[in-house]
């Protein structure tokens, strides 16, 4: 079997198809940029240069493949021009879908985020529970008009599947410095870690082998038009970092920051912008976001796809042996 993964340089879409290579399949990887192509080494990934907003490129990565994974998009919480967000997670997932049914793709499964469900007051949301406020953040909007794009197709009898991850850890390379990642390695080796005040906003944080196991299991058996939330482990801030204190045996600080102290950070990163030109880590309409729980239900999931959550102390155990012995980028 053939199958192009597109975002093939990314987080998830680098694990994925080094794990589908791993298995024997062919696999196709896109990447926008040649030098990213080091990280998709394996005899069975081909790698082509391109781009989901260049019919051209998209449709030659394309063929052959009876399979499609959609895991490119424009990710962060901030960009310059925010518009990248939506042509890259709006219409290049169209661009995608449109190639995908010239290509006689059978299946394609599209990575959504649960961004788009919201958050929550205090019970896990599932993939039936309306949204109750609006999108604060461009990102999640966009993946959010994204899915629009995939249901229309999936009403019009095209087969394609969505998974929506959660906040995602593991073992990998990610660039973001507000990532899961990045913060526990902040933790592990700096031993400090700033967290929303108070400590006991909950997140679902899941293992990254598990959000990959996910995908193979939505393209395997999902049903057409359908979400699938990969969620994992529902936990507090404090709770989360205080496990990986525990298991680590670091002495890192956990320092619960007011909500002020966030705005007053954000506030000063917008001037610094103005004035500078640097990019924003962390923009003023994320902070709402930070303040708020993300907790999830994979129930759907585990009962339709088989899909399993590590455990928690597992999952850390592996990606603090990973980050204390792999240079974090």
């Amino acid at each position: 079997m053939k199958v192009l993964v597109t975002g093939a340089s990314g987080y998830v879409g680098n694990k994925l198809a080094h794990t589908l290579a791993g298995l024997g399949t062919e696999v196709h990887a896109l990447v926008r940029n040649a030098s990213t192509i080091k990280l998709l080494q394996h005899s069975n990934i081909t790698v082509f240069q391109g781009d989901i907003l260049q019919k051209e490129s998209l449709m030659a990565a394309m063929k052959g493949c009876s399979h499609v994974y959609h895991a490119a998009a424009q990710v962060g919480a901030w960009a310059k021009n925010p518009i990248v967000f939506y042509d890259v997670n709006v219409e290049g997932t169209r661009h995608v879908l449109d190639a995908a049914l010239q290509s006689g793709v059978e299946k394609t499964v599209f990575t959504s985020t649960c961004g788009v469900i919201g958050p929550t007051l205090d019970k896990p949301l599932d993939e039936n529970d309306p949204r109750t406020i609006g999108f604060e953040i461009d990102y999640d909007l966009s993946k959010k008009k994204g899915e629009d794009v995939v249901m229309q197709y999936a009403r019009e009898g095209m087969n394609v599947v969505v998974v929506s991850p959660s906040k995602i850890y593991g073992p990998g390379k990610v660039s973001h410095s507000l990532t899961a990642n990045a913060i526990i390695d902040k933790f592990l080796k700096e031993g400090i870690a700033l967290i929303p005040s108070p400590g006991s906003y909950r997140v679902s944080f899941a293992l990254i082998d598990d959000i990959v196991n996910g995908h193979l299991l939505a393209m395997e058996k999902g049903r057409n038009g359908e979400r699938y939330i990969l969620g994992g482990i529902n936990i507090s801030y404090y709770e989360f970092f205080s496990r990986i204190r525990t298991l680590s045996k670091c002495k890192g600080r956990i320092i619960a920051l007011p909500k002020r102290v966030i705005k007053a950070w954000a506030q000063l990163q917008q001037l610094n912008h103005a004035l500078t030109g640097r990019p924003v880590r962390f923009p003023m309409k994320s902070v709402d976001h930070l303040f708020s729980n993300y907790i999830f239900s994979s129930e759907k999931a585990r009962r339709e796809l088989g899909y399993k959550i590590t455990p928690l102390d597992e999952g850390l155990e592996k990606t603090i042996h990973f980050l204390n012995n792999e240079p974090y980028e």
